[in-house]
């Protein structure tokens, strides 16, 4: 017994420092999210049109218990939310099944699926700054640095960058000189479109080589965009620079980003769902480091605006705390009332063990450690040693009388029956806690999501103590009281005799 508690130990140490790692539990439904763009139309067009045609297509897929949607000036945001129980994978394969036969109105772009996420998924949001960097420059290193290697890190599901100016290549054609020259705001608008394109031109063949032939016609700078032909006049092009002013400049605003009362570029970096959020959090800070040397000195970028693993290390750092003051209580009141080291230990092992157990038996029905799990363990701590307490009082009790009887038995026969004294006991009194915590698991929806894992947690914790007490107690108290010299002195400790006394009297 003693050797499997060891192995416990270390097995148990194994997986904890590999389950995943949350705040909350998921306390989200699985939801899959429908996108549509439909450019020029107002609010009620983009519901009438386009949100409310595939809200009817979604109603009635297999799962669905709620269809939410939010229409605003040029989009839609469909929120399809399944059973608690249905796999993302194959919500987000039914839906796209249902998209095939939505028809929506000409102009509208096709509808796509967001990204795999929650909303308990927001991990992290980081801020870039800068002193002489200019905003357009900071928001295209945002756009084409930053967010695809962020979005190359295991785990992490969307990332969504806020503030700075959207670089763009801006045609700004003046009305005045559209009338002289006799043109339509449409032939400049197909001109400056026209002007950036590739064409395949076929394949040139050759005895022993073929040639592949193509027509570059990208725009690469602004005065290749500028020189684009609008149309010919008597032999004579009439360029885009001749009717607009061509230049680079920042899109239209329709919103901002700060950091510290200061207008800077966010980033909302979004998990993937069952991903360790300490862990994707590490290789996210790392990814920004290795970027560090590749950007412009000026350019910082703080990684602590918002991170969901603060509310993680603070959760275990109570949990540790805790911990520790139980422990130190246990280990002062065992050593006050037996005024003995060696039950004061076996009593104290109870602690690991149980909790250990608890997170084995956690990660084999797949329950993270996050906040809640905790809080079941925080609160079990002062009743993890109970049980072995119970045990090695009346084991330290027989062994004494044992030991001091003119015709002692062994040692194992004394700790056996000394134990089977008590096992129903304390077989009964978990049972009776475990049932108060058993309702808990009756809870549904939200309620359910929070709570069942802090009853898990709690319950499994108790029951592996009563196992402990059971099984390893006694085994120690074989080992560390079985010929212990405290066992032929008589008398309790000073504490329990000044104890007794009073409470004779009061009786």
């Amino acid at each position: 017994m003693v050797i499997a508690a060891v192995v416990l130990m270390a097995y148990g140490g194994f997986i904890a420092l590999r389950a995943p790692v949350d705040v909350f539990p998921d306390l989200t439904a699985p939801t899959v999210t429908i996108l549509t763009e439909s450019h020029g139309m107002a609010p009620e067009e983009v519901e009438a049109l386009v949100s409310l045609p595939i809200e009817a297509a979604m109603n009635g897929t297999a799962g669905v218990f709620r269809v939410r949607s939010n229409s605003a000036v040029g989009i839609s945001i469909v929120f399809v939310e399944f059973n608690l129980s249905t796999d993302i994978y194959r919500a987000r394969q039914l839906v796209t099944e249902k998209l095939g036969q939505v028809r929506l109105p000409t102009g509208v772009r096709p509808p796509v699926l967001g990204p795999i996420s929650s909303t308990m998924g927001e991990i992290m949001l980081i801020s870039m700054t800068s002193t002489t960097t200019s905003a357009m420059e900071l928001r295209s290193l945002a756009d084409w640095v930053i967010r695809p290697r962020l979005l190359g890190v295991a785990g992490v599901a969307q990332v969504m960058i806020i503030g700075g100016e959207t670089r763009q290549y801006q045609v700004l054609v003046d009305p005045a000189k559209l009338r002289d020259y006799g043109l339509t705001l449409k032939q400049v608008t197909d001109a400056a479109g026209d002007a950036n394109v590739n064409a395949s031109g076929g394949f040139l063949e050759r005895p022993n080589e073929e040639y592949f032939i193509r027509a570059r016609g990208r725009v690469n700078s602004l005065e290749e965009l500028a020189n684009s032909v609008v149309t010919v006049r008597n032999a004579t092009p009439i360029l885009l620079k001749n009717v607009a002013d061509v230049r680079i400049g920042p899109a239209l605003k329709r919103g901002d980003g700060s950091f510290n009362m200061h207008s800077d570029v966010v980033a909302t970096i979004q998990k993937q769902p069952n991903a360790n959020t300490l862990e994707v959090t590490s290789q996210i800070e790392s990814a920004l480091a290795a970027l560090k040397p590749t950007l412009p000195g000026d350019v910082m970028i703080e990684t602590r605006a918002f991170q969901q693993a603060a509310f993680i290390d603070r959760a275990i750092s109570n949990l540790k705390r805790a911990l520790a003051e139980g422990g130190l209580l246990v280990t002062v009141v065992l050593f006050l009332f037996l005024w003995n080291f060696r039950t004061t230990f076996i009593s104290l092992t109870a602690i690991p063990l149980s909790m250990i157990s608890a997170v084995i038996a956690m990660t084999y029905f797949g329950i993270g450690i996050n906040t809640m799990t905790l809080g079941g363990l925080a609160i079990a701590i002062g009743e993890l040693v109970d049980d072995a307490i119970i045990d090695v009082e009346n084991v330290f009790r027989r062994l004494r009388q044992n030991a001091q009887s003119g015709m002692p038995q062994p040692v194992a026969t004394v700790i056996f029956k000394a134990s089977s004294e008590i096992r129903n006991s304390i077989a009964f009194a978990t049972l009776i806690i475990v049932l108060v915590f058993l309702p808990l698991f009756n809870l549904g929806g939200f309620e359910g999501r929070m709570f069942a894992p802090l009853a898990f947690a709690y319950i499994a914790s108790i029951a592996a103590s009563l196992l402990v007490a059971l099984t390893v107690t006694p085994a120690l108290c074989y080992y560390l009281l079985g010929n212990s010299r405290f066992l032929r002195e008589t008398g309790d400790s000073a504490l329990v005799r000044w104890l007794k006394q009073r409470y004779s009297t009061t009786l």
